[in-house]
This record gives C-alpha cells, sequence and structure tokens, in this order.
C-alpha cells in the first residue's frame, strides 16, 4: 500500500502556521487599559474656528510610501506562480 505522506505534511504545515497567527495580536484601534490618574486626557475639542462638531483625530501625516511593500508582493506572487507552473509542468511529463 503507498501512503501519500507529502499532502498531509503539507496539511499539517499549513495548521501549524495557521495555529501560529492565531495568536498575533491585531492592530485594532480600540481602547486600551486605562491610563495612570496623573496622565489622563480627554477628547480632543475643536477651537472656535472649526466649524467640524465632535472630537477631531490626530494627523496621520503625508501618507506612507508602498511602493516596497508593492514590489515585494509582486514578487512573491511571481515566485509563487512560477513554482505552481513548474509543478504542474513536471506532474504532466511524468511518467505513469
Amino acid at each position: 500500500m503507498v501512503v501519500a505522506r507529502r499532502p498531509l505534511l503539507t496539511a499539517t504545515a499549513a495548521g501549524i502556521l495557521l495555529a501560529a497567527l492565531w495568536f498575533v495580536p491585531s492592530a485594532n484601534a480600540t481602547d486600551g487599559p486605562a491610563a495612570p490618574s496623573g496622565n489622563r486626557s480627554g477628547p480632543a475639542t475643536t477651537s472656535a474656528g472649526d466649524t467640524a462638531a465632535g472630537p477631531r483625530l490626530a494627523d496621520t501625516g503625508t501618507g506612507i510610501d508602498t511602493t516596497p511593500y508593492l514590489i515585494g508582493g509582486v514578487a512573491f506572487l511571481g515566485i509563487g506562480a512560477a513554482f505552481v507552473s513548474h509543478s504542474a509542468r513536471r506532474t504532466e511529463t511524468r511518467p505513469a
């Protein structure tokens, strides 16, 4: 009897990876634990010249340069596609 261990190992590795990623903290913008009593701050208030009602949000800067992330993502996508096509080509030429 031939036992296919390769798919089992792949599924096990994927399961371990997903289980490990389960414990990665997310970057939710929620309130954290209460600050010490001396450092409490309230919501930002608008100045007399502002017409917006409610608290103001913090300025996050002019933007993040996403070019390296885009290049890296495209590179990894290309490498993955090359692996898939190489694997498909290999299985087509394999004798039965």
